[in-house]
């Protein structure tokens, strides 16, 4: 098994959306702890459509999630400058005093705002529609490469929820480097739920046919972990349908190509709540074999929409 050329510490993340007027947050919670996690070493290896590197760890990291939500087929999320300014802030203060952090304290160097909301607000950035969403991933890894940062919280599944929501439309990206450690934060809104997937509908990660996918997942770099007792397991499998929606799942395997069915970790709102409502995850119990292709079945229903799903993707 091939170790990991660099290591990323990541913070389960936080998507909060107001409906209604009510506040409620998902997708990892506020109040667990960073954690380290270390990953294949040829997570994030490229292909032909992949984006170019611009050199700018904040901009090659955006571009990524935006590689990989083109992927996946739901819209490409628009860069604003305000964002950019809390996204930076927040790398700069985890930068300044070393850690891996959702909130900051007041008297600490950099401080620019407590929560993201409070960010959010400093920055200029404002809701004009009740309806609304915001959330923030962070990783710190030891190396300056934007591509690998973000695939990183691609592959951590709580983190995956907020990068592939499909609703979200904007985002701000910033980082900062000391030592050997690279800051990279990530913020992204939705002012008006109008824009997503539509009722009934959903998208999968891996996307069907995608290619060089990762064999493993390192499950202790989640808090709380997804697969308890468990570190290196395999990649998850995940579906996400608009943040409005809600997603029941009756089947949903993974199996080598002519092979039986894995054992996986079920992951869903009902049994575990810092999964969404509107998603659901399986990550298979034992890594997953090199170069070989998986097809994947998801039966259920999406907003009441009975749904029957087969792809397939094969792992680097």
């Amino acid at each position: 098994m091939m170790q990991s050329l660099y290591s990323t510490r990541l913070i389960p993340a936080l998507l909060a959306f107001l409906l209604s007027l009510a506040l409620a947050a998902c997708g990892g919670g506020l109040a667990a702890a960073s954690i380290t996690a270390s990953t294949p070493a040829l997570i994030g290896a490229r292909d032909s459509s992949t984006p170019r590197l611009s050199g700018d760890t904040a901009t090659d990291g955006l571009n990524w999630i935006n590689y990989r939500r083109q992927q996946v087929g739901v819209p490409l999320l628009e860069r604003n400058g305000r964002l950019d300014t809390a996204a930076v802030g927040q790398s700069h203060y985890l930068q300044l005093n070393k850690k891996v952090t959702h909130v900051q304290t007041v008297d600490n160097p950099g401080f620019t705002g407590v929560t993201l909301a409070d960010r959010l607000a400093a920055s200029g950035f404002g809701f004009t529609q009740t309806g609304h969403a915001f959330g923030e991933v962070i990783a710190a890894t030891g190396t300056q490469s934007g591509f690998n940062a973000a695939d990183e919280l691609v592959t951590a599944i709580y983190h995956r929820f907020v990068i592939l929501e499909p609703m979200s439309k904007e985002a701000g990206a910033g980082a900062g480097t000391a030592g050997d450690s690279t800051y990279f934060t990530t913020d992204v809104a939705a002012d008006g739920l109008d824009r997503g997937l539509g009722r009934g509908n959903f998208i999968t990660y891996p996307a069907a046919n995608q290619q060089l996918v990762p064999t493993l997942f390192n499950s202790d770099g989640e808090l709380p972990d997804p697969t308890p007792g468990r570190n290196q397991v395999g990649f998850p499998v995940s579906i996400h349908a608009d943040l409005v929606s809600t997603v029941n799942v009756q089947r949903f395997t993974i199996q080598p190509r002519g092979g039986a069915p894995l054992p996986v970790q079920l992951m869903t709102n009902a049994n575990d709540p810092n999964t969404p409502v509107s998603a659901a995850a399986i990550i298979p119990l034992d890594i997953l074999i090199a170069a070989t292709t998986y097809d994947v079945r998801f039966v259920g229903n999406v907003d009441g929409v009975a749904v029957n799903r087969s792809w397939q993707f094969t792992t680097q």
